[in-house]
Order: C-alpha cells, then structure tokens, then sequence
C-alpha cells in the first residue's frame, strides 16, 4: 500500500505537469498580454479613479498633510499621469523599464502619501506589486552581462534570472495577507495548499504548475471575497473592495508572466535539467 500510492501521486503530478504545458502551448501568444493587462490593471484604475473623484482625493491630501490646495492639485495630477501614462506605454510596449520605473515611484509616493507604509497588510501588497513589474521588465530583458567584472558570464549568472528570482520572492508575499486565521477545516485546507505552491513558486520547482493552481485559486477567492459590484450603496466598502480586486489582479498578472517566462535560472527547476 505504501509503493502504491508514491506512484499514483507521481502518475497525478505528472499529468498536471503535462497539462500545465498544454495550456501554455496554446496559450503561449496571448499569454503573456492578458499577463501584462492584468498585472497594470490596479494602476489603470487608481489612475481613473483620480479623474473620478478628483476633488474628493485633492481634499483629502489637503486636510491629511495641512497642505494647501496647490500642492493638493499637484499630487492628483502626479497619481493621474504618473499611471495611466506608463501603462498606455507598457500596453504598447515603449520603454518598459522607465513606465516601470515610474510605477516603481508611484507605489512608494502613494504609500507615504496615505501614510500606510508602516501597515503590515498594505506594505506586503506593494512589495507584491514591485515583485509584478519587476517580471515584467524582464519580459524584454535580454541575457546579459555577468554581474562581475572579470567573472565569465554563465546562465546562472545573468542579472535577468536574479531579477525573476526577486520578482517571484516578491510576489508570493501577497499570499501572507489572506491568509485566515479562523482555523476552520476549509480554511486549513486552503491555508496548507495554498501554503506549499507559495513554497514551490518561490524555490522555482514545478514553478509553472504551482502558479497555474495560485491562478486559479486566486481568481476563484477574488470574485468571492472582493465582489465590489453588490455593495453600490456602501460607497466606502465598495470603493476598499474594488481596491483589493484590482491588487489581487495584479498579482494573478504576476503569477502568468511565471507561468509565461518559467522560473529562470537561479530555480530548482533549472538545477534539475542540468542533473
């Protein structure tokens, strides 16, 4: 009974492996756009959500900083362009690295701005969202120089497979704020799966599979839990749910681009091939 089932597992684990490669066979052209949809999908609604409620956020940076109504104006207008600008150009693909770069910028501004970069919850969103675009900026990166001078470049070596590292260290943080604590029996179920992919997308090993299933799993809790669409009447909650929707899409965009570009070189997966 006990060489049985290590060998049905295996048989189940390799059959999800070949799925996870057919999807990505016939998904491979499209992919990687849905990806980059997604993952600037928080950004383009912040940036219309400036334009919406212009007066509203103006006001709000006027009593919460005792600024003036200038600089109130002045930091809209910065949110407005400072995202929609950089994702028209990610959508076009112009100049990834510096729309990056701004959206970079624009995660911090914001954090200091709302005066949450010291709430555990919404830091580890943003740390999730800096870990998204730094895998999209390796979409176009090419295999590069070694990151010593002198050191004879080796594919291991390549500040691309650090970068997919860090982007992957960094994305999963967002599971770490939804996780439940009520230590129901679904709940630990969730928290256990959901627990192990987190590991395997970090470490990089049955990385494509392991994001494929934190896709779906996301998507699946995203429409239960932030379905910001019901609560019209209840301005406020409405408005904290559609902000998570949007984050968690982000994330899901993150996720594919994994799926999309694999896990690099510095990943157990990679290892294993030269095994």
């Amino acid at each position: 009974m006990n060489f049985v089932a290590p060998k049905q597992r295996q048989k189940w684990l390799s059959q999800a492996e070949d799925f996870a490669d057919i999807f990505l066979q016939r998904t491979k052209y499209f992919l990687p756009h849905l990806a980059r949809l997604c993952l600037i999908s928080t950004f383009i609604e912040d940036g219309l959500r400036m334009w919406m409620q212009w007066g509203q956020q103006r006001d709000y940076i006027m009593s919460s900083w005792n600024v003036g109504w200038f600089l109130g104006t002045c930091f809209v207008i910065t949110n407005l362009f400072g995202q929609l600008a950089p994702c028209v150009m990610i959508l076009l693909r112009k100049k990834t690295d510096i729309a990056c770069a701004i959206l970079f910028f624009i995660i911090t501004f914001q954090s200091i701005a709302y005066r949450i970069i010291w709430e555990p919850r919404f830091l580890l969103r943003s740390c999730s969202l800096a870990g998204g675009l730094m895998l999209l900026m390796v979409e176009n990166r090419k295999e590069a120089r070694t990151l010593f001078a002198g050191v004879p470049t080796m594919h291991n070596n390549a500040p691309k497979n650090y970068m997919q590292l860090v982007g992957r260290l960094l994305l999963v943080i967002m599971f770490l704020t939804i996780v439940r604590l009520d230590f129901t029996f679904i709940s630990t179920i969730q928290n256990i799966i959901g627990g192990i992919c987190i590991l395997c997308v970090a470490i990089g090993f049955k990385t494509k599979l392991s994001a494929l299933f934190l896709v779906l799993f996301l998507s699946i809790s995203n429409i239960y839990t932030n379905a910001f669409w019901r609560v019209s009447n209840h301005r406020a909650l409405q408005d904290f749910l559609k902000y998570d929707f949007f984050q968690t899409m982000s994330v899901i965009g993150g996720l594919l681009y994994v799926v999309a570009l694999g896990p690099g070189g510095v990943s157990v997966d990679a290892r294993k091939k030269e095994w």
